[in-house]
């Protein structure tokens, strides 16, 4: 419980989301409904088409709405919050009565949330909290201090540091600094792989290791950009590896950013197999699974977003017949105003090992795009 004490209050610090636990409490609750139900016209704001959990998430969710005659409007903003702005204004003004909105930046959109409010629609935060605002209604998400402490611990447990084992030279990195999500990611692998470089057995080579949770932002990656997060390894190697020394191990909060780095990697002459390191991911994205199987990404840890977009049906479900929603967990997530009723699902480490059974048996992938 003391990561978790510590993690409370790296957040608070950085006034994003205060109170964060490592699971939800048990059992759960039900926000109170009025008793009156609302149309089912639905705005869906999804950041990004860079990114194919995105795509994957917005196209999954319409097509479940579609299928039970909801009108539905999915809008996608290319990472540009005055976009997504723009595109939830006219989702309203285009008569959309819930929104579901997974935020480029956690901190804008507040002020056209609340106008929303005011025109009586309900809204849902889908995978990213909303910061700053009363108007958000309800949150969907993974439990996202969980995802970085899996990714801390299978470090952890591949490397043998618990052990004693060491010196291994590691490079950390983490997510978009306007992300609210990717502060969660990083305490959670942080809390894990701090102690170890405090004692040494984590050596990090470019010096790019931050002394504590809340100084995440000097190593995060805008926009969760391969590019961006390419180029800086580029300079981490030519700067700090120009003696024979080698990295060892990578902590790479999501696919995206691991793409990045493994092509970093390559053109500075790694060999999957013999001196290629250890790397993280997350999101379970088909280039990055063809990476596990050929030795180039050691992990990732996968949220079936098929179980979030489920969920999210379900809370829509409820606010169209004037219902009780379903949430388990009335104290974790503060967005600065207000405790947002959420619900929390569990993610899953998966390795090469594991792709068949977790990602292509359960029907998430198919064989045939990951080479199987």
């Amino acid at each position: 419980m003391s990561r978790m004490k510590n993690f409370s209050a790296a957040v608070l610090a950085l006034g994003l989301a205060a109170g964060m636990s490592a699971c939800a409490p048990a059992g759960s609750t039900e926000s109170e409904g009025d008793g009156e139900g609302t149309s089912c016209s639905v705005g869906i704001s999804m950041p990004t088409r860079s990114l194919e959990r995105w795509i994957n998430d917005g196209e999954g969710l319409k097509e479940k709405l579609e299928a039970k005659d909801c009108d539905v409007d999915l809008q996608y903003a290319d990472n540009k919050t005055d976009q997504q702005i723009s595109q939830i204004q006219n989702q309203v003004a285009g008569g959309a009565k819930i929104l579901v909105v997974a935020a480029i930046d956690g901190e804008t959109l507040g002020p056209t949330l609340e106008d929303a409010k005011d025109q009586d629609v309900q809204i849902i935060a889908y995978d990213r909290l909303i910061n700053g605002t009363e108007a958000v209604d309800y949150y969907a998400t993974f439990d996202n201090y969980q995802v970085g402490q899996l990714q801390g611990e299978f470090i952890e447990e591949q490397l043998g540091l618990a052990d004693g084992e060491g010196p291994y030279n590691l490079e950390p990195f983490a997510g978009s600094p306007d992300d609210n999500n990717a502060a969660f990611f990083f305490s959670g692998a942080w809390d894990v792989l701090l102690p170890y470089v405090e004692s040494g057995q984590l050596v990090v080579p470019s010096g790019k290791s931050p002394a504590s949770n809340e100084e995440w932002t000097s190593i995060g990656i805008l926009g969760w950009e391969s590019a961006d997060a390419q180029a800086e390894m580029d300079n981490r190697l030519q700067s700090f590896y120009t003696g024979g020394e080698k990295v060892d191990v990578v902590l790479s909060p999501n696919d995206s950013l691991a793409l990045g780095i493994g092509a970093s990697l390559d053109a500075a002459g790694y060999q999957p197999g013999t001196d290629w390191p250890l790397i993280t991911g997350q999101d379970g994205d088909v280039a990055n699974v063809k990476a596990m199987l050929g030795d180039m990404q050691s992990m990732t840890v996968w949220k079936d977003t098929r179980e979030l977009g489920s969920q999210v049906e379900t809370m829509i479900d409820s606010l169209v017949a004037g219902e009780e929603v379903e949430v388990n967990d009335t104290e974790t997530y503060d967005n600065e105003v207000k405790v947002v009723p959420t619900y929390i699902l569990e993610p899953e480490v998966v390795t090469k090992d594991t792709v068949q059974s977790s990602l292509v048996d359960s029907g998430f992938l198919d064989a045939g795009d990951v080479g199987l």
